[in-house]
């Protein structure tokens, strides 16, 4: 067999190729991180033979994707390494060395000395799918954040304004109102019929008169400060938040579309929607990598820690959320609905909750539960059958 390692940069990789005896076969050499520097690499290899070659390469963002899928497409069996596995074997060199060069050989020597897993064809797919959620997700947390600073302008120029929509701010009537008249002052000066109009438009009848009657009374009176600023803050926030929820929609049409056609045994489970489908399955990749569900809950931070000193063993921990964040996030959704909409979830999540323990503690375990009903359903290919 033929090993070889490269280190990933942003422009130009290093690689190095050692032989099934860890003999050097080719020092390290830089190559760029285009067509020409990717051909360079494979003719510096010298074996026609594809099946005898692993290339091993450290997970590094996004700076490897198109070497991975390069490689792939060519016919070559390719492995991505957790660096936390590399730095073990790279910190038992005697001198603390640390170069481009270095490093590719320490990456090629650790394919040599362990059992790695080699990427398969599912799980280049799901690469794909792993970066939609991802971006999704990072569209989410930007939306929350813009509506946490909207709400915040709002309570410095109208304090009142947040009192007055019980239902929330964050409405159509509401923000179609703000973005015309984001001042207490102009919507006091408005006339009722306009106001009224307004509201009763965005809001498919619920608000009237009364209620345009009440505002302006409201904005008339107002404690607020008058700040320009805070004004053209509030109007484009909203259109930002606009923005995000459309961004968000063609997101989750893609979603949507891609787990259709893959007919993932996932949407058999009550409470799994398409988006959250998709985070499991992208997150997860190919589920032979799990060799039990107890790894599968390590690798979601869904474990517990252990606290152990001495004769002394803690009973109860928190779990440890060192695995993949937006997993947990999914596998916790999940669970809760799940619960809402499964009797077998339902009662296993009362029963939690009957023995004390409290909402987000049973949630968990019950997260527990859907991630073992996961791993068997993946596993066999088999559509979910409890009732």
């Amino acid at each position: 067999m033929i090993y070889v390692g490269i280190d990933i940069a942003k422009e130009t990789h290093y690689a190095a190729v050692l032989g099934n005896d860890g003999k050097v076969l080719v020092e390290p050499f830089a190559f760029s991180n285009d067509l020409v520097g990717f051909n360079k690499l494979l003719k510096k290899i010298k074996s026609s033979d594809k099946s005898n070659i692993i290339f091993g390469l450290e997970s590094t963002a996004h700076y490897g994707e198109n070497l991975v899928f390069f490689l792939f497409k060519a016919g070559f069996s390719v492995c991505v390494i957790n660096p936390l596995r590399t730095a073990a074997l790279r910190k038992s060199n005697i001198r603390n060395t640390k170069t481009d060069k270095i490093d590719a050989l320490t990456i090629a020597k650790f394919v040599l000395l362990n059992d790695v897993r080699l990427l398969s064809a599912k799980d280049i797919e799901h690469i794909e799918l792993k970066s939609l959620c991802r971006f999704r997700h990072v569209t989410v947390r930007a939306k929350a954040k813009a509506k946490i600073k909207l709400s915040a302008s709002i309570d410095v120029v109208f304090p009142e304004y947040r009192r007055f929509f019980k239902s929330g701010i964050h409405g159509k009537a509401s923000y179609a109102l703000l973005k015309e008249h984001p001042a207490p002052d102009e919507i006091a000066a408005l006339h009722l019929p306009s106001l009224t109009k307004l509201l009763k438009d965005n809001s498919r009848g619920r608000f009237q008169m009364e209620v345009a009657v009440a505002l302006k009374s409201l904005a008339a009176s107002s404690v607020g400060v008058r700040n320009a600023g805070i004004y053209i803050q509030i109007v484009q926030l909203i259109q930002q938040i606009e923005l995000f929820e459309q961004q968000i929609d063609k997101q989750d049409g893609y979603i949507a579309e891609f787990v259709s056609k893959s007919k993932s045994v996932l949407l058999s489970v009550p409470g799994i929607s398409y988006t959250n489908a998709a985070i499991i399955l992208s997150e997860i990749g190919d589920i032979s990598r799990f060799s039990s569900p107890c790894k599968l809950l390590a690798f979601a931070g869904l474990d517990p820690s252990v606290r152990q000193s001495g004769k002394f063993v803690a009973r109860a921990t928190r779990m440890s959320k060192r695995g993949s964040r937006l997993l947990r996030y999914a596998l916790i959704n999940a669970a809760w609905n799940a619960s809402l909409n499964n009797a077998t979830f339902e009662t296993y999540f009362k029963s939690k909750r009957a023995q004390g323990k409290s909402h987000y503690n049973a949630l968990g375990h019950t997260a527990h539960k859907l991630v073992r009903v996961i791993f068997k359903l993946l596993s066999s290919n088999t559509e979910f059958a409890l009732t």
